[in-house]
């Protein structure tokens, strides 16, 4: 059953949006706190390296267009296990991804309803449901999916936006620009904040995705890009400023909840519990966004014979419904994981190892842009190799930013995908043959 053109530019852009504005925002404030000023610097070279991947992944789009995104112009422009390399490393961050980010959704919802924290059952309970929830919707359809991401990326967005809005009347623009005693020289300092920065700024690529399902994709793609990296780089400077702004540098760094206590202290206690919903919204529109595009990832190897052929199937509504499945029993397996006290720490790792395997795509997609350049802009053929060149140093500086315990575990994960390749290419031949 074919897919249909589902997806406009708003779609397509919530689900940019969505994703890039997660959980780690909500507490970005407090790890760049010891940065003060100089994390504003971080900010900036952080969202220009976003826009150097925006800009290869929407001309990527614009030359080609195909499902499954940074695989399939890993595919077309390196050769097919590089794909495949690309789609398994993409499908794992993502239902490992996804067990993190439910289990920050429970945490956060615990704030507003404290018995959830009353047994240590409950929140990874509640996670499960979460992965479960969302997955149906996304199996009743993509159409379905799409919309109800609309709405959660509303949910989260605006509120923001209305915090940065009124919130900076209240800024004391003597604490934005106090310049804070750090250690090491200021190169080292802003590259510090830089990398903080840049996990919040991921996601930029996930329009690519699900390219079946999008009206017009080589148009509607990029701009869904460039205006998603736009709204998101303009919200989080915004917020930046106000929470520095209004909260002493002291109190910031000892915060567990810098977005609600802002808010408190600006409008008061009940501003706090809007603020506490605007991130479990947050949370649950991240996790809707990439439950969504993490089955289309394999969907889209299967199709060409490089997955198990089953996550190529769609059901009546035009949904992976089998991929989807999958994902979810893994993620559900790691979240059980979680209730053991001797496995609590990897869900604090798996975002780091999420993370890394996300900038694999990044890497990859950067050199196949070389390859896959059409010979008919000669005018500015050089300025776009330059910004390739920029987005695959910018990618592996991020990887080593990941830290070595991180690449370690990534580098093996990966690995794991050679003997998936060789018997899924042998299985493939043999019935050829």
């Amino acid at each position: 059953m074919s897919s249909t053109k589902q997806f406009g530019l708003i779609i397509t852009t919530s689900l940019v949006v969505g994703t890039m504005i997660g959980s780690g925002i909500f507490l970005l404030p407090v790890s760049l706190a010891e940065y003060g000023a100089f994390g504003f610097a971080g900010w900036l070279l952080s969202a220009l390296g976003a826009m150097v991947l925006a800009f290869t992944f929407a001309s990527l789009s614009r030359w080609h267009t195909g499902l499954g995104g940074p695989y399939f112009y890993s595919r077309e422009g390196i050769g097919d296990f590089p794909g495949f390399f690309v789609a398994w490393g993409y499908w794992v961050s993502v239902w490992v991804g996804n067990a993190a980010i439910a289990i920050a959704s429970a945490s956060y919802l615990s704030l507003l309803f404290p018995i959830l924290a009353t047994t240590t059952t409950a929140k990874p309970i509640l996670a499960i449901v979460f992965v479960w929830l969302f997955t149906l919707i996304n199996i009743r359809g993509v159409r379905e999916a799409g919309v109800f991401q609309v709405f959660m990326t509303l949910f989260k967005t605006v509120p923001l936006i209305l915090f940065a809005i009124v919130g900076s009347f209240f800024i004391d623009w003597q604490q934005v620009t106090a310049m804070p005693e750090v250690e090491g020289d200021l190169f080292n300092v802003i590259l510090a904040s830089t990398a903080l920065w840049l996990w919040a700024f991921l996601g930029v690529e996930v329009a690519t995705i699900p390219a079946d399902n999008i009206k017009d994709p080589k148009r509607t793609i990029p701009k869904s890009i460039y205006l998603g990296v736009t709204i998101v780089a303009t919200v989080y400077v915004l917020c930046m400023l106000v929470i520095v702004g209004v909260m002493p540098n002291d109190q910031l760094q000892q915060s567990a909840g810098p977005f609600a206590e802002a808010a408190g202290m600006i409008w008061g206690g009940w501003a706090s519990y809007i603020m506490i919903a605007t991130a479990v919204f947050s949370t649950l529109g991240a996790l809707n966004a990439l439950i969504l595009v993490g089955a289309q990832m394999p969907r889209a190897a299967a199709k060409d014979g490089l997955f198990y052929h089953k996550f190529a199937n769609l059901n009546k509504q035009g949904a992976p419904a089998y991929g989807l499945i999958i994902s979810a029993c893994l993620t559900t397996v790691l979240i059980l994981l979680n209730m053991s006290e001797s496995t609590v720490g990897i869900f604090n790792f798996s975002i780091l190892l999420s993370t890394t395997t996300i900038l694999v795509p990044y890497v990859f997609c950067a050199v196949a842009a070389f390859r896959l350049q059409p010979d008919d802009e000669p005018k500015s053929k050089r300025l776009q190799q330059l910004i390739f060149v920029l987005a695959f140093l910018f990618s592996m500086w991020a990887l080593g930013g990941a830290g070595q315990e991180a690449l370690y575990w990534g580098f093996l994960l990966m690995m794991f995908s050679v003997p998936v390749y060789v018997a899924t290419k042998g299985n493939a031949t043999h019935k050829q043959s």
